[in-house]
């Protein structure tokens, strides 16, 4: 089971300028191959899916420890791409003002006809996230190997997602997941040497650029969070810290595990959407679509239910 604290991993600031293409850039590392939806998946069923847990605990919890943490890295994904998003329309009630007219020109329009101006499970060209995208082999060795290769992947993708926008917002999300998703990497490569022998950790960094590069990244790293494995639960997952131990491969920093989740940010709030027959609460019902909704589901009949 998962504990939901209400708030995100970091802080986001509203962008002073909302762009619905950006939007869609970052979508990629919510819903793409490579995001965070499919780190989440991918860990979640390995740990379903464990076969000789007692045995191999600290593999074990690991890997869970670390599903539970992607958790919240999608929910921080989702609100930079509703952030990005809020703003970007007229906000009109009237439908034959064209309210929403300046999105013909958006990359993906889902974000206007089959949401609410938010964020969704796909990918950056609007293609939905699916269950392919799973690696569950029953094999340990082979499933490590596989995580280390899709954390490599994912942070390829952050790197051209940031080199792509230049919102501030954005662009501090993909910092703060550059650096999680960095000890994850690490976190494998020692998972993949204390099973194997072989020294994974020489690899590093995947792409060959360092997370200093991004001044966002880096200002994450100075607060250490490139060394910390956070233990997302109140009483299990503490044989991370027979794993995650010894110096950082890259700069010799100790790792260490921290108990508890990050101290985050507060859920941001969003407006009401009028052009989207999006209300806040009752004020904004339209009495005209329900009694609408109404005849189409019941029929003129109002005591009774059309039968199927």
């Amino acid at each position: 089971m998962i504990l939901r604290i209400d708030r995100l991993a970091i802080a986001l600031d509203a962008p002073a300028h909302p762009s619905a293409n950006s939007a869609s850039a970052v979508q990629e590392l919510l819903g793409g191959k490579f995001g965070e939806m499919s780190t989440l998946m991918n860990y979640t069923f390995q740990s379903f899916n464990f076969r000789g847990r007692s045995q191999l605990k600290p593999f074990y919890d690991l890997i869970a420890n670390i599903a539970a943490e992607e958790y919240g890295h999608i929910e921080l994904v989702a609100h930079t791409i509703n952030l990005l998003l809020t703003g970007t329309t007229e906000r009109n009630p009237d439908p034959a003002a064209t309210p929403l007219g300046a999105t013909v020109d958006a990359r993906n329009h889902l974000h206007f006809i089959a949401s609410g101006q938010t964020a969704l499970p796909f990918d950056s060209m609007g293609s939905p996230w699916n269950g392919s995208y799973v690696f569950s082999s029953g094999n340990l060795k082979l499933d490590l190997l596989h995580n280390f290769f899709l954390e490599c992947g994912a942070r390829a993708n952050k790197i051209r997602v940031y080199e792509m926008v230049d919102s501030p917002v954005a662009r501090q999300m993909v910092g703060y997941l550059l650096v999680r998703g960095g000890t994850h990497i690490v976190a494998y490569a020692r998972a993949l040497e204390e099973l194997t022998g072989v020294d994974v950790a020489k690899l590093l960094p995947i792409p060959d650029i360092s997370n200093k590069r991004f001044p966002e990244a880096r200002a994450f790293e100075e607060r250490g969070l490139h060394r910390r494995m956070y233990r997302m639960s109140a009483d299990d997952y503490r044989e991370i810290s027979k794993i995650w131990r010894g110096p950082h491969p890259e700069d010799g920093s100790e790792l260490e595990v921290v108990d508890g989740p990050p101290e985050g940010g507060p859920v941001p709030e969003y407006p009401p959407e009028p052009q989207l027959t999006a209300p806040l609460g009752p004020d904004g019902v339209d009495p005209e679509m329900f009694a609408d909704i109404k005849k189409k589901l019941f029929g003129n009949d109002k005591g009774s239910r059309k039968k199927s």
